[in-house]
């Protein structure tokens, strides 16, 4: 599950960085503040790649998942992209959590399955 989420994260990495150079032509917008919400999100992509698999780093996932969508406020485009990003953060839970019950299960299989050594 860590790498197929990881990719994900890093991929909204640089989705986030780019959005926010799109943000910077909004006059409404002040630059500062465009990428201090977009270096504080692309830091939290970042540092949940390392706790994806811990207690609650699934459901910090989902959080950054809705805030991207929510950033279409913003950047329109980002509707579109947090939904795909949010498509594929559930697929890279779900498949990701099947492969990691085969791995255990092959790993179990494979343990049972060596003779003892005398």
């Amino acid at each position: 599950m860590r790498t197929l989420c990881s990719s994900t994260l890093i991929g909204e990495f640089f989705v986030i960085g780019f959005a926010g150079l799109v943000a910077m032509k909004d006059p409404s917008l002040s630059v500062s503040t465009v990428w201090l919400v977009s270096g504080i999100a692309m830091v939290l992509c970042v540092l949940l790649c390392g706790v994806v698999t811990r207690p609650g780093g699934v459901a910090l996932g989902w959080a950054l998942q809705i805030a991207l969508i929510a950033s279409g406020v913003f950047v329109p485009t980002m509707y579109f992209m947090g939904a795909l990003f949010a498509a594929l953060w559930w697929a890279s839970v779900h498949f990701g959590r099947k492969i990691d019950e085969a791995k255990a299960r092959f790993a179990a299989q494979s343990d049972s399955s060596t003779p003892d050594a005398v």
